[in-house]
């Protein structure tokens, strides 16, 4: 019988294989075990035994951990991460402690206002690490500030900080530390008593889900707005929507996918142009079609996705990390349409962009598999993108 998915030990061996461009024989020839075995092995009718990993592991000059462990989501070395996550996570914890008689000194709050919308532009530019380097200091002081000299400002500009944190977390995989900011957000824009952040924190929270929960934040973060005609509550609604949009194609709910699409279409027109100003949101028409290419990729749709995909012009203008988002998009529907050069041109055209993002998203890693899985012998180019993700 076999395995019942397509991720396990036997299809590592054939994605490393086709990585260093050896052909079954040609691997079997180099390993005590027949070829018969390592080919029922690769199409996982049979469990790769501890014996077969370590010789195959020694044949392709690869650890056998990545031939039985799942992949590795970071390419970041681990000392590395945590010279940057450690930071951030001991900021957050500070919340609570009052002021900071440690600070030698605090820059004024309109400095510190404008350095948070920054880091939260670095983000959206897939400048991780420089915002990332930044961040604690910044919480720090903002921490330090709402407790001295409370002001509508301070708390906003610290619930804005928070969620650069979430936002810089998720991306290097960190979600338990993701959850912590996005709790944190949640106090700061309670105490700037704006409707609009506290949506935002509700739609960010729903993204760390897959279920019920994900349609009541969203749609407790819609009620926050009820009645709201400014164009920030308009834009933050039609974000919800397109939140909401997510949750359906999850469910493989075609009918809710439509009618948010066609609420954040409408809410869009009312907005008038693409308003990435908006909490950088950069929500839009085109970000409504983003999504929308998103849901069908999702419900795994992919002819439909192919069509939107191609009929999608991304401007230049659009936020960094959307337009590397689309790209990996197109890469895999691209591939699942059986053209892995196109796919492999998008994946090039990513890594250019938004190196940084492009490494840690899922459908980066997907597609490369597939292409992998698609390929006899990997391409030079191929094997170069594999390693540099980690595979």
């Amino acid at each position: 019988m076999p395995l019942p998915d397509d991720d396990h030990t036997g299809s590592r061996i054939r994605e490393q294989r086709r990585l260093k461009r050896l052909s079954q024989r040609e691997l079997a020839a180099r390993i005590p075990y027949s070829l018969s075995l390592l080919n029922q092995v690769e199409c996982g009718s049979r469990r790769a035994s501890a014996g077969l990993v370590a010789e195959v592991a020694q044949a392709l000059g690869v650890d056998a951990s990545e031939l039985t462990g799942p992949p590795a989501v970071t390419s970041l070395p681990p000392d590395r991460l945590v010279a940057l996550v450690a930071p951030i996570r001991e900021a957050l914890d500070r919340f609570d402690l009052g002021p900071n008689p440690d600070l030698p000194a605090v820059r004024p709050v309109r400095t510190l206002v404008a350095e948070a919308d920054t880091l939260c532009q670095k983000v959206r530019a897939t400048h991780l690490r420089a915002a990332a380097k930044a961040l604690p200091a910044l919480i720090i002081e903002l921490t330090h500030t709402v407790w001295t000299a409370p002001s509508t400002e301070a708390w906003r500009a610290l619930a804005s900080s928070y969620r650069t944190a979430h936002d810089v977390a998720l991306k290097l995989d960190h979600p338990d530390l993701a959850r912590v900011a996005l709790d944190r957000m949640g106090w700061a824009a309670g105490h700037a008593s704006d409707p609009c952040i506290e949506a935002v924190q509700r739609y960010k929270r729903a993204t760390l889900w897959r279920c019920a929960t994900s349609t009541r934040l969203i749609t407790s973060g819609q009620a926050l707005l009820a009645g709201e005609t400014t164009r920030e509550a308009l834009a933050v609604t039609g974000q919800l929507h397109l939140g909401l949009a997510t949750v359906a194609a999850k469910n493989d709910d075609a009918i809710g996918v439509e009618s948010h699409l066609a609420a954040a279409r409408d809410l869009a027109r009312q907005v008038g142009g693409e308003a990435g100003d908006v909490h950088w949101l950069a929500f839009g028409q085109v970000n409504v079609q983003l999504h929308a290419l998103g849901a069908s990729i999702a419900m795994r749709h992919f002819d439909t996705a192919l069509g939107q995909a191609r009929a999608l012009t991304v401007p230049d203008t659009m936020l960094t990390s959307r337009r590397a988002r689309y790209m990996v998009d197109r890469a895999l529907v691209e591939m699942e349409a059986g053209s892995p050069k196109a796919s492999l041109r998008y994946l090039a055209q990513a890594r250019r962009v938004a190196p940084e993002q492009t490494r840690h998203l899922p459908g980066t890693r997907a597609t490369i598999r597939g292409l992998v899985h698609m390929s006899r012998r990997a391409p030079d180019s191929l094997g170069g993108m594999a390693r540099w993700i980690g595979m």
